[in-house]
């Protein structure tokens, strides 16, 4: 029997998926959750074999889970079910030890099976994103990204600067580094560019 953990938080989706996944004979959805915080809770309490999870949840999101799963080196396998048909959001999920990447628009015969093949050790990759994952390099680094972020949220150069304990110039030169690898003209364009690719 594969013990799945749900992790969803849009009810109704997460009510039809726990559905789907009961009429399968060996598998069992053990527990659902909401966000990711209940995810991370019910994962220590019900020791799953697979976390089902999307990727955008208030609290964790599915990667954060999937990293912090890896961190504490936890027995349990990570399939992502998302909306997002993004090749940066595939390799960061790859980068973080996730098995499985599913869009919610693929045949609902394909969950049931990719679980069963992750549970084995396999891997499934939707493979039109696994395609486009590998063509289409995040040239951004982790500060870059994180600077990126806060621009994007709003915050000016002096704001980032505090929340990161680094200088003005230091923020303003990762901001123009990330404008000149995206190829935009400023801040916000590189924002919305990256956010598009999935590298935020």
């Amino acid at each position: 029997m594969i013990r799945v953990l749900l992790a969803e938080d849009q009810a109704l989706v997460r009510g039809a998926l726990s559905a789907l996944l009961k009429l399968e004979s060996d598998i069992d959805v053990v527990a659902t959750a909401a966000d990711g915080e209940e995810a991370w809770r019910l994962i220590q309490q019900c020791k799953p074999d697979l976390l089902v999870t999307d990727i955008e949840m208030p609290g964790l999101t599915g990667l954060e889970l999937a990293q912090r799963i890896r961190r504490h080196e936890l027995p349990i396998k990570v399939v992502i079910v998302t909306t997002f048909a993004r090749s940066g959001f595939l390799r960061r999920a790859l980068e973080a030890g996730v098995g499985g990447y599913l869009l919610k628009d693929a045949p609902a015969e394909q969950l049931a099976e990719a679980l069963r093949t992750v549970h084995r050790g396999g891997r499934a990759i939707d493979p039109q994103l696994a395609v486009e994952a590998w063509s289409d390099a995040d040239p951004l680094n982790d500060r870059e990204r994180q600077v990126l972020r806060f621009a994007g949220e709003g915050l000016s150069a002096v704001e980032i600067a505090e929340r990161l304990t680094l200088s003005q110039g230091t923020v303003r030169n990762y901001l123009s580094e990330a404008i000149g690898k995206l190829g935009v003209g400023n801040r916000i364009e590189a924002y919305r560019l990256a956010r598009q690719k999935g590298w935020l």
